[in-house]
């Protein structure tokens, strides 16, 4: 069983220092770099599905959140306002009302619609510090959001999808959902009241699901303050489960907002909002799949895609020689030379290497290198230039393969 919170740092992915604070870790630089692949695949499968990409401020007035619906049913979730000259201002808790002023700074034609938003962008809770641990429960959170912006007709299309886009980054990620969940407002003042409000985004994503053959479960208290949502769940090896991703269908927030689009009949109407996130905050998808894989991170994902291994200093020369090369082929490799330890302490020390290049004296004379995947195959030997085809290829398609014919 792996806890992330023990790997993460035995493995200089993350750490936290009480000056800083609790749930607000740093990270370093093999964290870093799988957070930078992670949040560049979610970027190319967003702009390739057809999302434009914005950077919006995390602070916003008081007043934003006030029109927005946050401040009345999410206060007790959010850092208290800052006094800057006469205004208050506060560090957000979700990007959904920015992209909405986005939306609405621009006229609209049902012809651009749906309009999809998308940003890697940070937000802020206050956490009470007995939930906090880890990445999995933080104050500073990165969050992969989009909002699309579309008629009514479109609705039901652009949420099932995002539904299919979250299944596919899930297989290249090697995540598994645990189940998916339609959230549904419980008792009390916390949930927008709107009855016909959540009757009609309930059903439509009811829908969503019914036609996306997808096996789910309704569970009340569970919903966004403002409508339903489709919550996809993980579980970590004792069983705990959290929400990742979400789909979700909201009438409030363009009402609140006032937003329209100008339509074929050259009248205004007002737009749905479809929220969605595909890996969900960073920081969760991160510790998921640390303890998900072990540390063993897809090789696309790998903070060190190739471990090159001379076995004397005799061919230490070319060990070099292919590092560069594959790092000028855009590749992470490091060198692991024999003053480091003995061939078998430094095949062991690069275990979670997903490609090892071990380079002899006959390899050396014959310009090849002897080749070990992490999973324990050995590849008969190639050339450097037939290794780095291999690997880049894999890189490239991404998924969680080792090799071609896996």
């Amino acid at each position: 069983m792996y806890d992330h919170r023990r790997l993460g740092r035995e493995l200089d992915l993350f750490d936290t220092d009480p000056l800083i604070g609790a749930g607000l870790p740093y990270w370093l630089p093999d964290g870093a770099t799988v957070r930078h692949e992670l949040e560049e695949y979610v970027r190319e499968l967003e702009r390739a599905a057809g999302y434009r990409h914005v950077y919006s401020p995390v602070l916003g007035k008081r007043e934003l959140y006030e029109i927005s619906g946050h401040w009345s049913h999410y206060s007790e979730d959010m850092f208290p306002p800052m006094k800057l000259g006469g205004e208050e201002v506060v560090l957000r808790p979700s990007l959904c009302p920015h992209h909405a002023l986005i939306y609405r700074s621009r006229a609209h034609s049902y012809r651009e619609l749906p309009l999809r938003i998308a940003e890697l962008g940070g937000m802020y809770r206050s956490e009470l510090s007995g939930v906090l641990g880890g990445l999995t429960r933080v104050r500073a959170i990165q969050l992969n959001d989009a909002h699309i912006f579309c008629t009514m007709d479109q609705a039901v299309e652009e949420a099932r999808t995002a539904l299919t886009l979250i299944t596919r980054a899930y297989a290249d990620l090697g995540i598994r959902a645990s189940r998916h969940r339609l959230s549904l407002p419980g008792e009390g003042a916390k949930y927008v009241a709107d009855p016909a409000l959540w009757r009609r985004a309930t059903a439509m994503l009811k829908e969503v699901l019914d036609t996306s053959d997808v096996v789910y479960e309704s569970a009340e208290g569970e919903a966004a303050f403002y409508g339903p949502k489709i919550d996809v769940q993980i579980a970590d090896a004792a069983g705990r489960e959290a929400t990742l991703s979400t789909v979700q269908i909201d009438f409030h927030q363009p009402e609140r907002f006032d937003l329209h689009y100008i339509g074929a009949d050259g009248a205004k109407h007002r737009p749905v909002m479809v929220h969605r996130s595909v890996i969900g905050s960073v920081e969760r998808a991160v510790a998921h799949l640390v303890e998900e894989h072990g540390g063993a991170f897809p090789a696309w994902l790998a903070p060190v895609q190739l471990a090159v291994l001379p076995v004397s200093e005799a061919q230490a020369e070319q060990a070099y020689g292919l590092v560069r090369q594959a790092q000028l082929q855009g590749l992470r490799a490091e060198l692991a030379t024999p003053d480091q330890g003995t061939l078998g302490a430094r095949i062991r020390a690069a275990r979670l290497v997903p490609y090892q290049a071990v380079i002899g004296e006959r390899e050396a004379a014959d310009d090849l290198v002897a080749v070990r995947l992490r999973d324990g195959r050995r590849i008969a030997p190639l050339s450097p230039a037939e290794l780095l085809h291999h690997i880049g290829a894999r890189v490239e398609a991404r998924g969680t393969a080792l090799w071609a014919d896996a």
